[in-house]
């Protein structure tokens, strides 16, 4: 097997959306993949654009974002290696619902929505485990937005702050002292707050010792302590 497909397989398997699959559906979808490398504050797709690819990080960062109508950019989602974004390319050509962005320089694999809809015609099981995998994730978006509708501001900023963090932490940062980089405005939309509320808890978490904040990033010196303000 070729070293690129190998590579391409081992990234697959890592992406909760193909979590079901069996190595042979992985191959299958390892062979249509096609590298991809994108430098830093890179658009890789515009919201309204035609949605016909979609992307699994290999390494680099990447956010989604949304236009307001007062001409704000708001913050949907931040991806890192193993997520994968744009997936809704793999089941239908409709508009692109959002922006994504690079925020370092991005190594991805792409997948053609046309190649994708054919493995899928092609091989059935691949279509049920996906709509399986997809159904879980649907499911705990809902869990989700219904926890963070009984949140406190506070606890909506702490469990985004340790979402990044176990981000950061599976690409290898320690225990203690782990550097997140993100911005103020960017941790208030993903814990839709308004970004004074997040700024305020933030700097009550740097008080405590918890955080130090920088411009752009946040390093986390005790993660643990975070736990104590998600209920």
């Amino acid at each position: 097997m070729a070293t690129r497909e190998h590579d391409a397989i081992e990234l697959l398997a890592n992406v909760r959306v193909f979590e079901t699959l069996g190595p042979e559906e992985l191959a299958q979808i390892a062979a249509v993949t096609v590298p991809r490398s994108f430098g830093a504050g890179h658009v890789i797709f515009r919201e309204g654009d035609q949605s016909d690819t979609c992307y699994i990080v290999g390494s680099g960062h990447a956010r989604a974002v949304r236009g307001h109508g007062d001409g704000r950019l708001l913050t949907l989602a931040h991806f890192g290696p193993g997520d994968i974004f744009g997936e809704l390319a793999m089941f239908d050509d409709e508009r692109r619902s959002a922006t994504v962005e690079t925020l370092d320089p991005v190594d991805a694999v792409a997948v053609l929505g046309a190649d994708m809809r054919r493995l899928l015609r092609e091989h059935p099981t691949i279509a049920v485990k996906l709509v399986v995998s997809l159904g879980r994730r649907l499911r705990e978006a809902n869990e989700r937005i219904a926890r963070q509708s009984f949140q406190t501001v506070q606890s909506r900023v702490a469990g985004v702050i340790s979402r990044l963090v176990a981000q950061a932490q599976a690409e290898g940062a320690g225990e203690r002292d782990v550097l997140v980089t993100t911005t103020q405005a960017d941790i208030a939309q993903l814990a839709g707050s308004s970004r004074e509320s997040a700024s305020r808890f933030l700097a009550v978490l740097e008080r405590a010792g918890v955080v130090t904040q920088g411009r752009g990033r946040v390093t986390v010196h005790d993660p643990g302590a975070l736990e104590r303000y998600v209920f």
